[in-house]
């Protein structure tokens, strides 16, 4: 026969966390609603990002190099996200760190050039 009291710590910790994301999700909801915060006026439904009602289909397709220019700067975002933690610890790494950072630049640099080569950075 199987102790299901065991279980006991596991189902106290998924009901509170059940609890608590419930709460982060409808409390402010709720607290918005009393305090008159939602109250829709044209003002608050106008668009806020761009300035101007959308004048074409929203699910209209972007070119693929839109794509592709938010690809590269994922990609170097990352690398300089790696660049920092390794910049101060490298002299205490040793020459091994040294040389797969510069491995790992040299293949992002190469990617660079294979995108500008291929033109995915000219902009029309």
């Amino acid at each position: 026969m199987v102790d299901l009291s065991q279980y006991l710590p596991i189902l106290l910790f998924l009901g509170v966390a059940l609890a608590l994301s419930s709460a982060f999700v409808f409390l402010p909801i709720g607290v918005s609603r009393v305090t008159g915060a939602h109250k829709p006026t044209p003002e608050k439904l106008a668009e806020y990002e761009c300035g101007f009602p959308a004048f074409e289909d929203s699910r209209s397709q972007f070119d693929v190099r839109f794509y592709l220019v938010a690809i590269l700067f994922i990609i170097f975002d990352l690398e300089a996200a790696f660049i920092y933690p390794w910049a101060v610890s490298v002299f205490h790494l040793g020459w091994t760190a040294w040389f797969a950072m510069m491995i790992f630049i040299g293949e992002l640099a190469l990617g660079l050039a294979y995108a500008w080569k291929k033109g995915a950075l000219d902009w029309e």
